[in-house]
């Protein structure tokens, strides 16, 4: 038993469970810990952006790429009221990191001190995250810290990843407790349950009854690092891989069995294979109503004609839009191994059974190639956005790890983005947040400093956090930004075009906010980068932009290209998406199929 303050024992847990960053933000409330930070400065950092909701997508971008959880730290009441957008967004994408936050102290509980949350119950801030939060501990003494703080690492990795907090009086940071220091808690893959042998046959017997398997993949499957066996499965099976966003690295994206992103704004392809499957092994994804085509049978999939193989490690997952054929609980590359070990002994299970099915992908392929390709040599100005996706894909070196807010340039890159490596896309995928993409970038950058960062972004949500490039000149962070400038929130306004008639409203930027036809405006971009001591660039022609960025990279230093993009190309819809009840579209390029 030692004798410390509460505060000192955090940072020492923290430090034990080998946390190299806490990122966040200074307060009255958390004063009491900074001390015990500074005291252990050379074995854990401070990072402190200029807002809490950059400091948790930090947090958020640093497990996405490392699978280890970091730390934030917020005070009393706002700013850690800022923490509930990156607490939602990782909590939605199976992200984790220990959110601690401040709170009166215990003795003026009730009180109604400075910025307390007294309402319903003392000290309630725990019950606003509790929502967006895999569990949350709030310890009112100090030797109830040590539980707390073992449980909540084991928590955030166990099963499906999350977010936890850990709510903390002022007064818990400075009092002094006898403290045994406890186990460090569970780390990343340290549980990976199996199936048992009599589903491992049933799965094996379903695959061996298809004709036209395929396999979809997401987050679970990136988060398990399950790569490798599903590369192996894919080639010596020869079933063809549709990927959720944060599935994509885990198959080489060159395969011609690799068919990208399903749903409105997925490959043809990808939209063709899973309407006419008759067997979908779905392994750590969701079919949520972006990768289904808003569940409308034919479009992108054909439940419950076709079959359904569904494994997740989080069993409320099983089923929740489809009925599953055979659901099973299981960590994906526990299951990919079972399979690879079993295809000996199952000599009906063959890459020769579904060569026919592979035939009419590779023609689908053939389709696809032609309708998009010529605009990806299109030299115009503004630049066409199919121009700038290939234009990076063939610039940006194979290990770059890139960062995408929210907004019709993740359409674009969701439809033909080939990343090299797992977990080297970062999306904000189940919540959508504007700003992700803009702040995890400085995460991913110290979770993989030897490897470039690039956060692609659209100007308004650039616009939601420019302070970020403050903070990557201030912690010398190599990060660039490119910014989608198409003078608009353009995903919603081309709603408005495609569902109200071209009825345009508060989506367009304009000077004296004139509306549509009325002069653009944005910030000079470039310009706010050189004044935070970044460099910026501003690109207006097709032929300018390799250089420019092939030069922002190799200068390794923090970087801002404002890229003006063609607002009047819109994404190639070949699903469909709906927003009831305004009636849904029917695809641009290609047909839904019902069997």
């Amino acid at each position: 038993m030692t004798k410390m303050k509460g505060g000192e024992f955090i940072v020492d847990y923290l430090i034990e469970q080998k946390v190299p960053y806490v990122f966040g933000i200074c307060g009255h409330g958390n004063v009491g810990i900074l001390d015990a930070l500074h005291a252990r400065k050379d074995e854990i950092k401070l990072v402190s952006p200029r807002h809490e909701q950059c400091a948790g997508h930090m947090a958020d971008g640093y497990f996405r790429v490392k699978h280890a959880p970091v730390a934030t730290l917020t005070s009393t009441g706002p700013g850690s009221a800022n923490m509930v957008m990156p607490l939602v967004t990782a909590l939605s994408d199976s992200s984790a990191f220990l959110a601690i936050t401040a709170n009166v102290p215990t003795s003026q509980a009730n009180r109604a001190p400075f910025q307390e949350l007294y309402k319903h119950n003392q000290a309630d801030f725990a019950q606003v995250l509790r929502p967006v939060v895999k569990r949350s501990f709030q310890p009112s003494r100090v030797d109830m810290l040590p539980l707390a703080m073992r449980q909540a690492f084991d928590t955030m990795v166990t099963g499906r990843p999350g977010p936890v907090n850990l709510d903390v009086p002022y007064n818990v940071f400075q009092e002094e407790g006898e403290i045994e220091m406890p186990p460090r808690g569970h780390v990343m893959g340290a549980h990976r349950p199996a199936v048992s042998d009599a589903d491992l046959d049933a799965a094996l017997d379903m695959i061996a009854s298809a004709r036209r398997p395929v396999f979809f993949i997401g987050q679970g499957t990136t988060l398990s690092e399950a790569g490798p066996e599903l590369t192996e499965l894919q080639a010596r099976l020869g079933i063809p891989v549709i990927t959720s966003p944060n599935g994509m690295g885990c198959v080489p994206a060159d395969d011609p069995l690799t068919l990208g992103f399903i749903g409105r704004n997925g490959a043809y392809p990808a939209n063709q294979a899973g309407r006419h499957a008759d067997l979908v092994i779905c392994v750590g994804t969701r079919f949520d109503d972006r990768s289904s085509s808003t569940w409308h049978q034919g479009y992108s999939w054909n439940f419950p004609a076709t079959r359904l193989l569904q494994v997740d490690i989080d069993p409320a997952e099983l089923g929740r839009n489809y009925a599953p054929s055979l659901g099973l609980i299981a960590d994906a590359k526990t299951f990919c191994r079972q399979l690879l070990g079993s295809l000996e002994r199952r000599k009906d299970i063959r890459h020769g059974n579904f060569q026919e099915w592979r035939s009419e992908i590779a023609g689908w392929r053939e389709e696809w190639r032609k309708f998009v390709e010529p605009n990806f040599n299109a030299i115009t100005t503004p630049i066409r956005p199919e121009y700038v996706v290939g234009t990076l894909q063939k610039t940006l070196p194979d290990d770059v790890i890139l960062t995408l807010d929210s907004g019709v340039h993740h359409n674009w890159f969701m439809q033909f983005w080939e990343p090299k490596r797992p977990a080297s896309m970062l999306n904000s995928w189940g919540y959508s947040s504007m700003g992700f993409g803009v702040c995890s970038v400085l995460g991913a950058q110290l979770a993989a400093p030897e490897r470039p960062c690039v956060a692609v972004i659209g100007d308004g949500g650039f616009m939601m956090a420019p302070y970020v490039v403050a903070t990557a000149v201030e912690y010398e962070l190599p990060c660039v930004w490119i910014i989608w400038n198409n003078f608009a929130w353009g995903a919603i306004r081309d709603l408005q075009y495609g569902l109200f008639d071209g009825r345009e409203i508060g989506t367009g930027f304009y000077k004296g906010a004139q509306g549509p036809g009325g002069e653009r405006y944005n910030p000079d971009f470039a310009v706010w980068a050189r004044a935070c001591g970044a460099d910026g660039y501003t690109v207006t022609r097709s032929e300018d932009l390799a250089a420019v960025v092939e030069q922002a990279v190799r200068n390794r230093r923090p970087c801002v290209i404002d890229v003006h993009i063609d607002s009047d190309v819109r994404p190639i819809s070949t699903g469909t998406w709906q927003l009831p009840p305004i009636p849904y579209t029917e695809p641009a390029f290609g047909k839904p199929w019902k069997a």
